[in-house]
């Protein structure tokens, strides 16, 4: 029986009718490993912060597939050569590129499971759906390995200036309402060629570059690195350190069968075979969110107590520095909290800690965004740019933080 193809559109806030090109990404967007990213945030706990961000990966992937399509027509129109298969090649690559997220993106990347990210378990679900579908995803999986023979196609999926990245600054920009970080994706895009296989931006794009990596920048520090939507992820990877602990010490800890599943086991790159990949497909921001409900209720003050927090949005104070905290400060918080808690050192740690967080907008060596001059010499942005701030983009900026709860002594 063929599946007719009923949806042809889909109705986007930020660039109006998304079209579905072809049945295989109707097939694709109907599965329910890719329907699944509907209950994953987009920006992990961000909407403690900003009340608006509560949209999703599902939407993120949509809207990448859509740039997709504006930038394979654009580059067919200055002459170059993208076949049928690379065209579908390109569309299924970027429309499955995160559909390896776990519960609320980012923040428990490495809490679920240890050492395995989430674009290793995205290409573990591309292949298992390329089995499926006759091998329809080869040429999608060798683009988002970055190993097919054109490069400019692996660019278009993840490069410093890649479909990802276009659209998820314009579209954290829309839902938080920090404007700074609205990119002209269109203009970028229209700017897009090819020299010598690789993917150039033509000389009068250069300021639309300077634009968009001035609002990487602030995007990073205003929102994705915001002081308190970082403490609000600290404090989720904590609650899921802590029951492990409790199981491990034989005490019951009540939540759905995939989230027990990787609070039971140690799960990492040597054992995350089809079977966890089954189990790791059922868990979402659900599992999280009602287990830490639940836990509120728990006898354990410490797990109670960080469930509470974020259930109430009562979250540790955090105080964000130029320079490495201070150890007296530090000890003098902990001893403070260990005291009027009455906690253990074990205990205790789990409220009053510190850190460091660096960003970087523009990484050079990861790869350029190479600018195209009009008498066809390509140059680095960095270089090309009059914009002095471009150079210090360039150069990691590391902030220092220290966490402590509010108490009255």
């Amino acid at each position: 029986m063929i599946k007719s193809n009923k949806l042809k559109i889909f109705n986007d806030p930020i660039y109006g009718f998304i079209s579905i090109p072809n049945t295989l990404i109707f097939d694709l967007i109907a599965e329910p490993y890719f329907q699944r990213l509907r209950r994953i945030s987009q920006m992990g706990l961000s909407s403690l912060v900003y009340p608006g961000a509560t949209h999703t990966r599902f939407h993120h992937a949509l809207g990448c597939m859509h740039l997709m399509q504006k930038a394979i027509q654009v580059l067919r129109f200055k002459k170059v050569e993208i076949t049928e298969q690379e065209e579908e090649g390109l569309l299924c690559a970027i429309l499955l590129h995160d559909i390896g997220h776990g519960p609320f993106s980012h923040a428990m990347e490495h809490s679920i499971v240890e050492g395995v990210n989430h674009e290793r378990i995205s290409l573990l679900f591309m292949e298992k759906l390329n089995a499926k579908f006759n091998g329809s995803l080869t040429t999608a999986i060798q683009i988002f390995n970055r190993a097919y023979p054109k490069k400019f196609l692996n660019q278009l999926v993840s490069s410093q200036l890649d479909m990802d990245r276009m659209d998820y600054l314009k579209r954290d920009s829309f839902y938080t309402g920090v404007a700074e970080g609205n990119v002209s994706s269109d203009r970028l895009i229209t700017m897009l060629n090819v020299v010598d296989g690789e993917l150039v931006v033509e000389e009068k794009g250069i300021y639309s570059v300077e634009k968009f990596l001035m609002s990487r920048r602030f995007m990073y520090w205003q929102v994705y690195l915001h002081k308190t939507g970082l403490v609000a992820e600290k404090l989720l990877i904590s609650v899921l350190k802590r029951a492990k602990e409790l199981l491990e010490k034989g005490e019951e800890v009540e939540c759905s069968k995939p989230l027990l599943f990787f609070i039971q086991h140690k799960i990492n790159e040597d054992n995350f075979d089809d079977h966890t990949l089954e189990i790791f497909a059922k868990l979402d921001d659900v599992d999280i969110l009602s287990a830490i409900k639940l836990w509120v209720e728990h006898p354990d003050f410490v797990l109670s107590e960080l469930c509470d927090m974020i259930i109430n949005r009562r979250l540790l104070t955090i105080k964000m520095k130029n320079k490495p905290i201070d150890d007296e400060k530090l000890q003098k918080q902990f001893q403070k909290i260990k005291k009027s808690y009455n906690l253990t050192d074990e205990e205790t740690a789990y409220f009053v800690f510190s850190g460091k967080i660096g960003n970087k907008a523009y990484d050079q060596d990861r790869q350029n965004i190479n600018i195209v001059r009009r008498n066809g010499r390509i140059t680095d942005v960095a270089k090309a740019s009059d914009h002095l701030n471009l150079k210090a983009l360039s150069k990691t900026v590391t902030k220092y933080y220290i966490c402590y709860p509010k108490v009255d002594v």
